[in-house]
């Protein structure tokens, strides 16, 4: 390949809105011209059938030596795209491998004799008006930045579109991914959460894809995945950056052809569920890393929405607060504008890093802890713990040695572990995959202990 041929396609921008169709193989598409006298060159594929080569009567004409006249065709059949060959001299190659005729992917390359192309999606960017309401699906906001992305949910929450969230830890990427399903035509169906991160490695495939009994030791029966289990409705993949690259091919073909094959059978097996996936990383960047296929990315990335940090969104503090207010003194009459001037000022400027959930778990602090100051003295959100009640002599944990020896000591054991969690989770800024590999916790009983704990809500 040519030093241009190596050159990285432009980073794909955030997409506002695409075609409403079903499937990612039946949007519009492209071919990219990647070397060349006419490199950057765009060709939108009109119509059943887009044939390439030298010709003049060619939907798109190649000025180069190495091209045939008719060189290849690209054929839009009634689920995909297909690449083929027209008997060209020098060969039509797809990612490196000389073809007749095969199945064509965005983010693949194509190379007729001596001219690569890249195969693309066309991302429809369709400005819309910021939504009049102040939620959607039990979602908030008055900001600019969220009625952006109401507008967007009202268009593609009816639709069969996949979905691919993007936010740091604690935006709401749950909250969106639940606010579209109910607002959708599956709302009757499964909602059903895919956690990539929260499993074993060696569990990820069975998990997802479902197993047979006797597929491995310990499968003493069988078990449908996560795909199965949302037939009817939609599967939530989180953290889906997490997702080890040796399943991500197998993740994509049942995505294309809307079949899995669960671990140790060889049956194919129709799956109906809309997909929505959602990642703390910016999956493009790991695209580049060589760490996340393109191929799926494209797949997945049908529609992107990138969910705002709360720091970003400040005008919609009053509003989440009150809402958390509500939900933990049901019957009270506090509100934001209730506090204080000087605690009002601390949440309005705080940087919240753990963003809505860090605000909520402050918000029912300062309920249930009678707390004027919920992000303490030096403005950081820990919780309250076992540290504020550590006596002058300097004993690190305090009991009530009038109790039970058990209930005693599961009372000292609770009070530790909040406080190593809370300061867990503080030193690593509420990244949970970070605490986890900090901690030498597997990641799903982490997950546990901070909800027993009350620290990982949001």
């Amino acid at each position: 390949m040519t030093e241009e041929g190596k050159d990285n396609p432009r980073k794909p921008r955030p997409t506002v809105v695409v075609n409403d169709r079903s499937q990612i193989r039946l949007q519009r598409c492209k071919l990219v011209q990647m070397t060349g006298a006419n490199k950057g060159l765009e060709f939108e594929l009109a119509g059943s059938d887009n044939r390439v080569g030298s010709a003049a009567d060619c939907d798109l004409c190649i000025d180069d030596d190495t091209v045939s006249n008719c060189h290849f065709a690209i054929v839009r059949d009634k689920h995909s795209y297909v690449v083929r060959d027209l008997g060209s001299t020098n060969g039509t190659f797809l990612d490196n491998s000389r073809i007749k005729e095969a199945y064509i992917r965005p983010g693949s390359l194509l190379r007729a004799g001596e001219v690569y192309f890249r195969f693309e999606p066309v991302y429809e960017r369709i400005e819309l008006v910021p939504s009049e309401t102040t939620e959607f699906g039990g979602l908030l906001g008055q900001s600019f930045r969220m009625r952006e992305i109401f507008a967007v949910l009202e268009k593609i929450a009816p639709t069969e579109a996949t979905i691919l969230l993007q936010g740091e830890t604690g935006t709401g990427k749950g909250a969106v991914a639940r606010s579209i399903h109910k607002n959708s035509a599956r709302r009757d169906g499964p909602f059903v959460v895919f956690d990539c991160g929260a499993i074993a490695p060696t569990l990820v495939e069975s998990e997802l894809f479902g197993h047979e009994r006797g597929a491995f030791t310990g499968a003493v029966q069988q078990r449908n995945g996560a795909l199965e289990q949302a037939n009817g409705g939609t599967l939530f993949i989180d953290e889906l950056s997490d997702l080890a690259l040796d399943l991500q091919p197998k993740l994509l073909r049942a995505l294309e052809d809307r079949e899995l094959t669960r671990v140790g059978s060889h049956k194919s097996i129709k799956m109906d569920c809309r997909i929505i996936a959602a990642t703390q990383r910016d999956l493009w960047s790991e695209v580049t890393a060589a760490r996340f296929r393109e191929d799926l990315y494209f797949r997945l990335a049908v529609v992107t929405i990138p969910l705002p940090p709360l720091r970003d969104r400040r005008e919609d503090i009053p509003l989440l607060a009150d809402c958390f207010l509500r939900e933990i003194v049901p019957n009270g009459t506090t509100s934001f504008e209730s506090f204080n001037t000087d605690l009002k000022n601390k949440l309005l400027s705080h940087a919240w890093p753990g963003n809505i959930r860090e605000l909520r778990n402050s918000i029912e602090r300062t309920m249930l802890m009678d707390q004027s100051d919920p992000l303490g003295a030096n403005g950081q959100s820990r919780p309250p713990s076992a540290a504020s009640a550590i006596p002058d002599n300097g004993s690190l944990l305090q009991a009530d040695y009038d109790l039970p020896f058990k209930q005693a000591k599961d009372e000292i054991i609770a009070a530790f572990e909040r406080e190593y969690l809370s300061r867990l989770l503080e030193r690593t800024e509420h990244n949970i995959a970070k605490a986890a590999r900090e901690s030498k916790i597997d990641r799903k009983h982490l997950y546990t202990l901070l909800s027993k704990h009350g620290l990982g809500e949001g």
